[in-house]
């Protein structure tokens, strides 16, 4: 189910099991703004002294580092291959691969000639896209997407999706993964197509809640192909790609003939079979192929406020209103940029955006103050043991931009802040009216205190496997303990407990008791239970009267309802079974867009488990007053009944009785 976990997570990171969070957690980047009292004016503020440790950032110095490093992780982690590039000062200060871009032939990475996918890294030539259009006077940030598109977003919450929502990923949408990928390109749509048969509902008002889209991303990309007059893909060609002289950089799917050579193979690992090359009809939200030295050209020029060369592709206002915090949940916490998220850490102002698709791992960070860039990208998910890429990017920092956190300070009523936070959270990036709302359920998160006063977030663990523990640092605001991760909680609006990592793009929040997991779990496990030990024995206990002569003392009528109700227990096994073992297999694109055709068979046995409940009860009621029953079949019958009701009660609420194939 990690394949599942990884193909949700594509073009950006909530999935389809229960490694949802549990992967999400451990890719978690692991810096994070230092504390501060007014986060709003420094957080992401005043850069650190410099430390008598740090190294000078050189290319030489660079090289060995890397060198030292590169070689060892991707062994260690079954990759079969990497490029970096590093840009400092407007100039390209170290390019280079590693490892193989075809693992079986051996053939090397390069930073110029190896084309990477870095998923939702393109999410960031979609907004330079739309900034150019803002700074034109052809689209306003504020004004309803509805006045720029040939279709309908739904009405909600009394409030329109602005450009702006979309750009701090405040659209509001559910998730959805439907045709995000598809198997080839003869299943590849329009983009109209894709954005008009895919709508999701709307589970936020918009401005409010962070939930990360690809849906909204693709609709603003169509945006741009609308007011632009040309197709997107050729779009940005013209204004970024030709400009920036980024030659081997396209949109385009599948590769235009002259870059296919240059396309690097994807693995799962290096030791496992290649993939063929992924398709996404979602394609303003993670289609790019690039190299890592044209990556080069796109950080240098926003780090130079929209120049390169004798090219201006933002102006300087535009750039660095771009580059600007708009929106956060906690001002002391990272926050969205115009696309860019922020990532501040060991002192410095850092924004960018990270991407996966099934196959490929990349990030993009541009450290402001320092007019630094760095781009990484890797061409397998690995073991998955721990975020190669995060790791290396904090080795990175602490080598160039070393930093020590200020010690924790002392905080009165810690105990009673520890007891506010704990509970049982989820993600907003989530699925919400289809039967991938099951998903929700496996990837909740509890909070819970530690004896030495600490909290810890299962599950959230460090690269030894295991738990973090967080210590208060300001009222309710935690930092990793030995680390720099940071937990920042605060009530909403309706003064319900959420909370905050260092990604700004999505929260926590704390699930009511009737989605609670423990209560779900002794629901499903109770019903399941009750059901299978029913099926079990029904023959057994058929046997054993027989062989004790001890027939069943039932009329006609209540042997068949007695047997239909055995049945029901069949249908119920095969209803929550058959959806958890089809969803668990779900390991491609392929498989998972087929997940649509077992929405109609499972929402008719459901039905029909609902009406099978109602004889469940019957039977359990008749039993109770039919004369001389046996106390344990009476007992039996109604544990029947309550599991049957059970079943359907956890059916209802996580949507597995549904006829919704929009998912």
């Amino acid at each position: 189910m990690k394949k599942v976990y990884r193909l949700a997570m594509s073009l950006g990171l909530l999935g389809i099991a229960i490694l949802l969070t549990d992967g999400l957690l451990a890719q978690a980047p692991k810096e994070a703004a230092a504390p501060q009292k007014d986060a709003k004016t420094a957080s992401h503020a005043a850069p650190a002294a410099p430390s008598a440790a740090a190294r000078e950032l050189t290319a030489a110095d660079l090289e060995a580092f890397l060198d030292g490093m590169m070689p060892a992780q991707l062994e260690r982690e079954d990759i079969a291959g990497a490029a970096i590039a590093v840009v400092k000062d407007g100039q390209v200060i170290f390019a280079k691969g590693y490892g193989y871009a075809d693992f079986s032939k051996r053939t090397p990475v390069t930073p110029d000639a190896t084309l990477f996918r870095p998923g939702s890294i393109s999410k960031l030539f979609t907004w330079t896209s739309i900034m150019q259009l803002v700074e034109q006077g052809k689209l306003d940030l504020d004004r309803d997407v509805n006045d720029y598109l040939d279709f309908k977003i739904p009405p909600a919450f009394g409030k329109p999706i602005t450009l702006r929502n979309i750009m701090t990923h405040t659209p509001g949408f559910e998730e959805i993964i439907r045709d995000l990928f598809v198997s080839d390109a003869q299943h590849m749509h329009s983009l109209d197509q894709y954005l008009k048969h895919h709508t999701p509902e709307r589970i936020f008002p918009p401005g409010t809640v962070p939930a990360y889209s690809n849906y909204a991303t693709a609709m603003a990309g169509y945006i741009v192909q609308r007011v632009s007059g040309k197709p997107f893909e050729k779009y940005v060609v013209d204004n970024i790609f030709v400009p920036l002289e980024m030659k081997r950089t396209t949109f385009v799917q599948p590769l235009p003939e002259e870059l296919k050579p240059m396309m690097s193979l994807g693995y799962n690992r290096a030791s496992a079979p290649a993939k063929p090359f992924e398709f996404v009809e979602a394609f303003p939200a993670g289609s790019v192929s690039t190299t890592a030295r044209d990556m080069c050209n796109f950080m240098i020029a926003h780090l130079q406020n929209g120049q390169f060369g004798n090219f201006q592709i933002l102006r300087p206002e535009t750039a660095k209103l771009m580059h600007s915090r708009i929106f956060g949940t906690d001002d002391r916490l990272n926050g969205m940029a115009h696309g860019f998220y922020e990532e501040s850490a060991n002192g410095h102002r850092i924004i960018g955006h990270g991407g996966d698709t099934v196959l490929f791992h990349s990030d993009l960070h541009l450290i402001l103050d320092s007019n630094v860039g760095f781009f990484v990208s890797y061409n397998s998910g690995g073991k998955g043991e721990a975020s190669p890429r995060s790791i290396l990017f904090e080795k990175f920092l602490d080598r160039y931009f070393p930093y020590t956190q200020p010690p924790a300070a002392k905080i009165e009523n810690a105990k009673a802040d520890t007891e506010a936070v704990s509970g049982v959270y989820e993600s907003s990036r989530r699925f919400e009216t289809s039967f991938l709302k099951l998903t929700s359920l496996l990837g909740q998160l509890k909070v819970f205190a530690n004896p030495d006063g600490t909290i810890s977030i299962d599950p959230l663990k460090g690269p030894n496997g295991e738990l973090r523990k967080f210590e208060e640092i300001a009222p309710l605001l935690y930092r990793e303990v030995n680390g720099h991760d940071h937990v920042g909680f605060k009530r909403d609006s309706n003064g319900e407990m959420q909370f905050q990592l260092d990604w700004p793009f999505f929260i926590f929040q704390k699930v009511s008791f009737r989605e609670n997991k423990y209560l779900n779990y002794a629901i499903l496990c109770f019903g399941l239970g009750v059901v299978v030990l029913t099926v079990l024995l029904w023959p057994f206990g058929a046997m054993a009267r027989k062989h004790y002569g001890r027939p069943l003392d039932l009329n006609p009528a209540e042997r068949r309802l007695r047997l239909v109700v055995r049945f029901v227990c069949i249908l119920f096994l095969v209803f929550i079974v058959g959806w958890l073992t089809v969803i668990s297999r779900a390991e491609d694109p392929a498989s998972i867009n087929a997940l649509a055709s077992w929405v109609i068979p499972f929402g008719i046995i459901g039905v029909l488990c609902v009406l099978g409940t109602l004889l469940a009860c019957l039977n359990a009621f008749q039993s109770w007053t039919a004369p001389g029953r046996w106390i344990w079949t009476k007992l039996h019958d109604t544990a029947l009944a309550l599991a049957c009701v059970g079943l359907v009660w956890f059916a209802i609420t996580w949507k597995l009785m549904n006829f919704n194939s929009n998912f």
